[in-house]
């Protein structure tokens, strides 16, 4: 039995934070003044922003899976 972390672990901790650190930087990004100018006109956020809110989410989830993984 492995003491302390492994890499799996360490691997993991890193991409959770990475995914939130992406999913806040992706919200910050909808507060501009172009992304508010779009989601007014469409009624929907920019696909850059979506993109950040997916690759964080993404991130985050296999982040805290890999953390988990005995």
């Amino acid at each position: 039995m492995q003491k302390g972390f492994g890499a799996t672990k360490i691997i993991g901790l890193v991409l959770a934070v990475v995914g939130i650190g992406v999913a806040i930087w992706g919200f910050q990004l909808s507060s501009s003044i172009g992304s508010q100018v779009t989601q007014a006109v469409t009624g929907a956020d920019t696909d850059k922003v979506m993109t950040y809110y997916i690759f964080g989410a993404v991130s985050f989830v296999v982040g805290l899976y890999l953390f988990s993984k005995k």
